[in-house]
């Protein structure tokens, strides 16, 4: 894991961006094609907003898979995921596929075996993703489920993850917050030949000290990310406040 720290929370997302942009400049050139992984909340706003921004990205050359989803909110619900993604970022560049998460399908065994079908034969080139303040990965809550091959999972949220959406005012209280979520699982994240992981706010600085110095292990999710053969870690100073080095 590469770490990368910056002053404020704005420097981290353009930086984080920029390596982004990179990653898909030169798998769109060398393939013809880019597959990457977008994730939601607050950590990412910066991010996508100078990802948008960014130049020479040929996005009709690229297909995007959404990282996880709430079960049984619609897709217009102000913290449903797609939304986010659709007002933050697909609003704004024309990616070639994008591949949603809907939590609140009708029959969500038969959406799961769509997502799994269509990511099971897709080789993923980067996976934008940030870490959650109880140290999830994607909406893999401790302890995370290490070992599933499965690339899209259902899972139970705990308190804590449902707590900070409350705290990020995506919900007005803990009783509207769902249970549970369509999550992609921790070995499909990690399958991404690259990483990119930005985790802005003092908020999250406990979160990155367990995931950067801590056991590896699926009571720290994000602590897998050290296995990642290139995983790059954008951090605010805030964020890395706690850590040793």
């Amino acid at each position: 894991m590469k770490l990368n720290v910056y002053d404020t929370a704005a420097a981290a997302g353009q930086a984080a961006a920029e390596a982004a942009a990179g990653i898909l400049r030169d798998a769109i050139r060398e393939k013809g094609h880019a597959v990457f992984v977008a994730a939601t909340g607050n950590s990412q706003v910066d991010f996508l907003k100078h990802l948008a921004a960014a130049p020479g990205i040929e996005w009709g050359r690229a297909t995007m898979f959404h990282l996880d989803e709430y079960i049984g909110i619609p897709a217009d619900h102000p913290a449903s995921f797609r939304r986010y993604l659709r007002e933050r970022f697909l609003d704004r560049v024309p990616v070639g596929t994008a591949h949603f998460v809907a939590g609140d399908a009708p029959d969500l065994a038969a959406e799961l075996a769509r997502l799994n079908g269509l990511i099971g034969r897709t080789a993923v080139d980067v996976a934008f993703i940030g870490i959650g303040e109880n140290g999830h990965i994607a909406f893999n809550d401790p302890p995370a489920d290490f070992a599933t091959e499965t690339p899209f999972i259902v899972v139970d949220l705990d308190e804590a993850c449902r707590r900070q959406q409350v705290g990020e005012g995506w919900f007005s209280s803990m009783a509207a917050v769902p249970r549970q979520a369509v999550s992609m699982s921790v070995r499909q994240i990690l399958r991404a030949a690259r990483i990119v992981c930005t985790v802005p706010d003092a908020r999250k600085a406990q979160a990155v000290k367990t995931a950067v110095e801590g056991e590896i292990g699926p009571l720290a999710p994000a602590s897998i990310l050290r296995t990642h053969a290139d995983c790059r870690m954008f951090l605010d100073r805030a964020a890395a406040a706690l850590l040793s080095r």
